[in-house]
């Protein structure tokens, strides 16, 4: 099942969609942020769908939506501010809407900055795991976050062309964080969908 809804945010409502598998584990949901909205980033993303419907394969309730100024969501573009408060209020939503209170959090490129920050300020949910695709470290300061490394996984490909991904893979070496290397792999995973769904199958805990 698949429901478009609207959450009060700081700066308007956003347009989320949750989608609910038919036989729902109980007390487990995630949320995935997606791209960079100035560069046409949305929730309809080819790797958020992937991410997505993955979770939905595993029985785990799952909710995307749009950061501010996106689609139906109301505001602006507040690069990387605002649309932290935008995922905080969206997870609050879930978790109330499903009931549960362990969240897989999961974003690509900008959206896993805003994931990142986010699973630092999580209130009244349990993290169960932070799945970080194509991280820009070059470009937003993500070594000034406390990640919680056993719960993190980085998901980076070795030819990307936007995310440098040597720095990626300095950055978690540095910060002791697992990362799953996509070989000959560009940043929006052409042709490799496939093999991005079955990683994060073998890979959630």
């Amino acid at each position: 099942m698949s429901a478009t809804s609207y959450v009060q945010g700081q700066a308007g409502r956003i347009e989320v969609r949750l989608l609910m598998p038919q036989h729902a584990k109980a007390n487990v949901f995630a949320v995935v942020c997606h791209p960079h909205p100035l560069y046409g980033g949305t929730m309809d993303n080819k790797v958020v769908t992937t991410l997505t419907r993955t979770f939905k394969d595993l029985a785990i309730p799952v909710v995307s939506f749009n950061f501010r100024g996106v689609g139906q969501s109301e505001g602006l573009h507040d690069y990387a501010r605002g649309e932290v408060e935008d995922l905080l209020a969206v997870i609050a939503w879930a978790a109330q809407q499903i009931q549960a209170e362990n969240l897989y959090l999961a974003g690509f490129s900008f959206g896993s900055y805003v994931a990142a920050v986010g699973a630092s300020r999580l209130s009244h949910v349990q993290l169960q795991q932070l799945l970080l695709v194509a991280p820009p470290v070059h470009h937003y300061a993500f070594n000034e976050l406390a990640l919680p490394i056993e719960q993190t996984l980085v998901i980076q490909g070795d030819a990307d062309e936007v995310v440098p991904a040597q720095e990626v893979f300095d950055w978690a070496a540095q910060q002791q964080i697992t990362v799953l290397k996509f070989p000959n792999c560009s940043h929006f995973f052409h042709g490799r969908l496939v093999e991005l769904r079955q990683a994060v199958l073998e890979n959630l805990v």
